[in-house]
């Protein structure tokens, strides 16, 4: 969001008809700039919303800086994620968007990463700590590594899951293992604890299953159907 809209009274309001590109950018643009030199490559302002690029070795201390400073005090940090195009030329971006509340303001910050190279950046938990989630997601589904997190582990998917990163443009749409592997690793997962199973059938999975765990399926399915007709 740019500068703060706000009707005759002077109280903020949302506004309204922001053009595509040309709207005003958040004032925090320029403040990183004059503050940070070089580390901030450049700022885009796209539907109102501002985002500025800096670079990885940064990227901790505009975060501090936006949280610490009583005139931004970006106080809630509402996502951490990535993006990957199908353009192989085109860098990995890291996502973070950040919210003034008391400004009523909202910036994103990205930070670009070659995909050949490595692919890391700082972790922000000691500003925020509900970026504990956030980055272990990106982690995940992405493989972005954030240096500086106690814990980082697969969140989504379980820690031993070795077929690469669900959200990188790379991933196959099949998977890379065989489907006896697949299965193999789906049993060592418990899919009784997880899955019914009209779930696994539907997957064509549930006669592969041993038969005792079959037996077991069937029964639970049949008692939840018996509670649901009374």
């Amino acid at each position: 969001m740019a500068a703060v809209a706000s009707d005759s009274n002077g109280a903020p309001i949302t506004p309204s008809n922001v053009p595509h590109s040309g709207a005003a950018a958040n004032p925090t643009a320029a403040v990183l700039a004059a503050r940070f030199g070089d580390a901030v490559i450049r700022s885009e302002v796209i539907w109102g919303e501002t985002t500025v690029f800096v670079t990885r070795e940064a990227l901790h201390a505009v975060i501090r800086f936006l949280h610490d400073d009583p005139g931004e005090r970006y106080d809630y940090l509402v996502d951490v994620t990535a993006v990957e195009y199908r353009d192989g030329a085109r860098p990995i971006e890291v996502v973070w968007h950040l919210r003034a509340l008391g400004h009523r303001r909202f910036l994103r910050l990205k930070v670009e990463l070659p995909k050949r190279g490595p692919l890391w950046v700082p972790s922000v938990i000691d500003i925020y700590s509900g970026a504990d989630w956030l980055e272990r997601e990106c982690f995940d589904m992405f493989g972005i590594r954030f240096e500086g997190h106690p814990d980082l582990r697969r969140l989504l998917l379980w820690e031993q899951y070795k077929e690469g990163y669900p959200l990188r443009k790379d991933f196959p749409l099949r998977g890379r293992f065989s489907r006896s592997e697949q299965l193999k690793q789906a049993l060592a997962a418990d899919p009784e604890a997880r899955y019914s199973m009209e779930e696994l059938s539907i997957a064509d999975a549930f006669h592969s299953l041993p038969q005792d765990m079959r037996a077991r399926l069937a029964e639970r399915s049949a008692h939840d159907e018996r509670e649901e007709g009374e």
